[in-house]
């Protein structure tokens, strides 16, 4: 669901732009504002994590689309909405700059989309109250569902909304709308099955970081093994799992290219052109996840090859859950110490 660049308009850019930047303020105030900072140095490791479970996408069968896991509820519920809506702005600001999968003018979009929406819709008003504060396992699992599934819709209905204002592609706006939302729905629902899965692993291990978080009065075990626990994670998903992503369309290409078929037919002129074409300035431009335009512009062997065992990209992916991880890091660090800097000193 990452919109690229040339979706969006400048005036639709730079609205979305200041939305975004809005929500990261408010968002950045409410975590300094908070007493209790051990969730902090996770923002780092999940951030890492979010980055390589992105890379892997999941075929949907029958459609010939693909999806992947997000994450933005996964990472408010572990770190809360302020730290999540943050996080995910790294990860995708890392993506944007350094592997041509967004873009820099479609950056405010994509954040909103798969940031606020989630955070400061999705999460307070679905999540939260279907949980509850001790929930069950099972109505834990139920709450995590129905979120991802309200994110995602919201999400995508957003992406809709943004490509039809800025008017940039030759689209049918309603067979746009009718083909992104049930793809997404499935998408959702999947996110929602996976998350659970990892957060009923947490809730296990560290109950305290998902049963209305943690008590700042109390003594607490050190989070450096379940920090330990996620990047090993990040590692094997980047390394090694990255390699079994489908190479089918995700949900935004794959709903383009139906919707751009109704609106507007290629000729024969424009057969030979890509759909999307590659950004000269990415470290590891996202070919993967391509359309059937960009399956025929690969060669047979390659398009054939399942898994797609490949030194580059496991280096890729390391490479930029590393970057996410440093760039979760320093949020964190500045936190911590505008944290303290604004504390009143202590009478003598």
């Amino acid at each position: 669901m990452h919109m690229s660049d040339a979706l969006v308009s400048p005036a639709v850019a730079a609205s979305m732009w200041g939305a975004t930047a809005g929500a990261s303020v408010v968002a950045a105030r409410a975590l300094a504002r908070q007493p209790d900072d051990r969730r902090v140095p996770l923002m780092g490791v999940l951030g890492a994590f979010v980055f390589a479970a992105q890379m892997v996408n999941f075929s949907i069968p029958g459609t010939g689309s693909s999806g992947h896991l997000v994450g933005g509820l996964l990472l408010a519920i572990l770190l809360g909405p302020s730290a999540a809506l943050l996080v995910m702005a790294s990860v995708l600001t890392v993506q944007a700059l350094f592997f041509g999968d967004g873009g820099v003018l479609a950056l405010g979009c994509n954040v909103f989309n798969l940031g606020v929406l989630t955070s400061f819709v999705a999460y307070p008003l679905v999540f939260v109250p279907l949980a509850g504060t001790r929930p069950t396992r099972g109505r834990l699992a139920v709450a995590t569902i129905l979120a991802s599934v309200v994110a995602f819709q919201l999400g995508s209905l957003g992406v809709v909304v943004e490509t039809v204002l800025s008017g940039r592609a030759s689209i049918s706006p309603g067979a746009f709308l009718v083909l992104m939302q049930p793809i997404h729905l499935v998408i959702g629902i999947v996110e929602g099955l996976i998350t659970t899965l990892l957060v009923l692993f947490v809730r296990d291990a560290r109950p305290e970081l998902v049963l209305g978080g943690l008590d700042a009065t109390a003594s607490r075990p050190s989070l450096r093994r379940l920090a330990t626990a996620i990047l090993l994670a990040a590692a094997v998903v980047a390394g090694v799992l990255s390699w079994f992503a489908s190479s089918a369309p995700d949900g935004l290409e794959w709903s383009l290219a139906r919707a751009s078929s109704r609106a507007a037919p290629r000729t024969a002129a424009h057969q030979g052109l890509p759909a999307r074409p590659p950004d000269p300035t990415a470290v590891q431009p996202a070919e993967t996840r391509a359309g059937p335009e960009s399956q025929e512009r690969l060669p047979d062997a390659v398009a054939r090859t399942w898994p797609k065992v490949a030194a580059s990209d496991s280096l890729s992916g390391l490479a930029g859950a590393a970057m996410t991880l440093a760039l979760g890091g320093l949020l964190a660090a500045a936190l911590r110490l505008f944290r303290r800097s604004s504390r009143p000193p202590s009478s003598p």
